[in-house]
């Protein structure tokens, strides 16, 4: 080292060896550049009678290049060196001291010594802190670390206090990147304790789902999009998995009958890829695809023409064997995954003429030969779900039966959907869709009521097949039309808004899918040979109208359907639509609003505007102790000299025409009805066929004992065959929507 350097170092040694100088280091890497009055102040020195004595230290610190002073600001700050040798003092200090040094627990389960330089690092890297307002806040925290004498210190506490430090500050936006998240220990011990656990999902998922959701709300929506979650001003369905996966597919079963599972770069030991060779392999190869896609999609898979497509691998094999493969796939579905088929009592026109997917070995031919196969299959279908459901209802897999007039004069055709509506008036779930009139594109409905038609390309396959629904957002309307005070020009103007911020959400999904797709999709964004199996472009997304009966009653004083407020339903209708059907072809996107079942945004809307406006001033569905906002088309079933739905209910379904673009599906509520499948079958074919319903369902609230195995109609508390109380369980699928 040089003189000359080796005097600098003396200089800057001696600029330090005053504790009085020291302490205006270390005020001004604390508070930042301070002005000559400031520094005196945080001394507390007397401005007349220790000026002198502050002057000759702050003139020492500025020779050793210690301070610099901002000429037009008239403040001092650190320089380089002046935050070096505060750096090195604090390392002398603690050396020199020699305290026991602090143990973390870290979140990586391990013991370490606390560093304050590993808070400044992550602040850096977490939260992308400027260095300065890491350094200072890693500083401050320690200096309450030691002061507070903790013994039990967790990398969760630094956090918090760091976290603590940044709100003091007026850093928010720092504090919002650096939020830890996870459930306080109350909950975990809630969730490990409660009495009645949510069989569908285990205590390791619940947990999951709270962290993903608090991310999600946390660093991936906007501030306004997560403030109209919480509100209540909207509700994002499957928020834990907003970002991982679509709401809905809708398969195509030839891709994988076709090709097996050798899909590019996906390998499993689970499943072989080769292409099927016979039934039973063809639906094993169908329950590989279900189990698969059954970890990326939030809510329900749907296989169209799922007897169809299987009909060539019948061809000359015994009913009552292909009855037992059959019996034993949706056995197994009905335990692993939650699925929905489509049969089809005749070969569609527009498949009809497609070449068939057949084992190897034999001639394919077309769809079109095997009709009869086609209908044996879904025959078949419908008795082994008759008989497995004579105890205990199956509500998985659903069936989507595709009914046509023409269809019912055929006497096995009939004779199948009999059975079916005979299903629909006992206790099993049966989904009746109508098939595309000549004139009509092709569509493809799930059970949930989403509805996908020809209408993207123009080519049925491409829009309906190997895509699915992005997922939806629920718009609260009763909140709208209390906020707008019953002005018709406020509450069109909220709409809009709540429209656009719901379709924000629904573009930020579609670019974390696109972005992240391959991570988190690996089997539904693989291929075989360069040709990708889901489409996500083509996905739908859904604008959701929770509320629109409980919304238009409270706006106009009168029941939803009544003549003094058909105009402002259908006026709702058609901006909701417009909205949103413009935003979509703005971005190129599949986008539509509907009225579509969603529990968790029934109950959940109604029960935050129940707390924010009182019980007396909200309409809502429901008790005062379960209220929820009605989020399906509802109607009642009348029995009588004929079964029927009340006028005033079909001109409603009728109204709602505009919100069938992206979903479809009426519920129709059936209390304890006599078996009357020949009027039921006639009741159906007319909602079909001279209504604007594509899909419906017969619902029923039912009972099932597990004790004494039997099941009843309606919410029993007290088992009618063997007393039992707590073995009963409740099923009812539109419960509180």
């Amino acid at each position: 080292m040089s003189l000359p350097q080796r005097a600098r170092g003396v200089k800057v040694l001696k600029a330090v060896s005053s504790p009085l100088r020291l302490q205006i280091l270390n005020f001004l890497f604390d508070k930042g550049a301070l002005t000559y009055t400031e520094l005196m102040t945080q001394l507390k020195m007397n401005p007349s009678r220790d000026a002198g004595r502050f002057a000759y230290h702050l003139k020492f610190l500025l020779k050793a290049n210690l301070v610099d002073v901002d000429s037009d600001a008239k403040k001092y700050f650190l320089t380089d060196l002046g935050k070096m040798v505060i750096d090195v003092a604090d390392r002398v200090e603690k050396k020199a001291v020699k305290p026991k040094g602090m143990l973390v627990r870290t979140s990586h389960f391990t013991f370490e010594e606390f560093d304050a330089n590993k808070i400044a690092n992550n602040l850096i890297r977490e939260g992308k802190v400027p260095p300065d307002l890491a350094q200072k806040t890693a500083k401050e925290t320690e200096k309450r670390l030691v002061k507070s004498k903790i013994k039990y210190l967790t990398a969760a506490l630094i956090r918090e206090i760091v976290n603590g430090l940044l709100i003091e500050k007026g850093f928010e936006d720092y504090r919002h990147k650096l939020t830890r998240l996870g459930l306080p220990v109350h909950e975990v011990s809630a969730l490990i304790d409660a009495k009645n656990p949510d069989e569908t999902r285990s205590i390791l998922a619940m947990a999951g789902e709270t962290v993903l959701r608090e991310y999600t709300l946390l660093n991936v929506l906007p501030r306004d999009l997560s403030d109209a979650h919480l509100s209540g001003a909207l509700h994002i369905d499957g928020l834990s998995t907003w970002i991982l996966k679509p709401s809905e597919v809708l398969h195509d079963l030839r891709f994988f009958l076709q090709n097996g599972m050798q899909l590019d770069n996906f390998n499993s030991r689970q499943h072989s890829d080769k292409p099927p060779e016979n039934f039973e392999a063809a639906l094993s190869t169908a329950f590989d695809m279900l189990l698969f896609t059954r970890q990326e999609v939030n809510e329900t898979q749907t296989v169209d023409y799922f007897n169809v497509f299987l009909a060539p691998y019948i061809k000359n094999i015994e009913p009552d064997r292909v009855k037992e493969h059959l019996r034993l796939f949706i056995l197994n579905v009905n335990q692993h995954v939650d699925a929905a088929f489509g049969l089809d009592l005749a070969v569609p026109a527009f498949l009809a003429a497609k070449p068939a997917v057949a084992p190897k070995g034999k001639t394919n031919g077309k769809y079109g030969d095997y009709t009869e196969e086609a209908k044996l299959l879904t025959s078949l279908i419908v008795d082994i779900f008759a008989e497995e459901s004579a105890l205990k209802p199956i509500l998985n897999p659903k069936l989507i039966l595709k009914v046509t007039p023409e269809l019912a004069k055929e006497e096995n055709a009939n004779a199948t959907l009999l059975k079916a509506h005979s299903l629909a008036t006992d206790k099993t779930p049966i989904y009746f869709a109508r098939t595309p009139k000549k004139r009509e594109k092709p569509a493809s409905y799930s059970a949930t009521g989403i509805k996908l038609k020809s209408d993207l390309t123009g080519d049925w396959e491409t829009d309906t097949m190997r895509t699915g629904c992005l997922g939806y957002v629920s718009i609260n309307l009763p909140r709208i039309a209390r906020e707008s005070n019953k002005d018709n020009a406020k509450f069109f103007d909220l709409l809009k808004e709540r429209c656009e911020l719901a379709l924000r959400a629904l573009g930020i999904k579609n670019r974390a899918l696109r972005q992240h797709g391959k991570a988190v999709l690996p089997f539904l964004l693989h291929g075989y040979n360069g040709d990708m199996y889901f489409r996500l472009e083509n996905c739908t997304g859904v604008v959701n109208l929770a509320g629109f009966a409980e919304a238009v009653e409270a706006f106009t004083s009168e029941p939803v359907g009544a003549k003094e407020n058909t105009k402002f339903a259908l006026d709702v209708v058609q901006n909701a639509q417009a909205y949103v059907s413009k935003l979509g072809r703005k971005h190129g996107k599949r986008l539509s609003a509907a009225i579509l079942g969603s529990p968790q945004a029934s109950a959940r809307l109604a029960r935050l505007d129940v707390e924010k406006y009182g019980v007396m001033k909200v309409k809502f569905s429901g008790t005062r102790e379960k209220p929820f906002y009605i989020t399906t088309q509802r109607m009642q079933l009348q029995t009588g000299n004929f079964l029927s739905v009340p006028s005033e209910q079909l001109e409603l379904l009728d109204k709602l025409k505009g919100l069938k673009a992206g979903a479809n599906l009426a519920v129709i509520d059936v209390e304890d009805l006599e078996n009357k499948p020949d009027d039921l079958l006639k009741l159906t074919l007319s909602l079909l066929e001279n209504h604007e319903a594509e899909v419906l369902t017969y619902n029923h609230a039912v009972t099932y004992c597990k004790n004494c195995q039997k099941s009843w109609f309606g919410n029993l508390h007290k088992c009618p065959s063997c007393g039992s109380i707590g073995t009963l369980v409740e099923f009812d699928r539109f419960k509180g929507t």
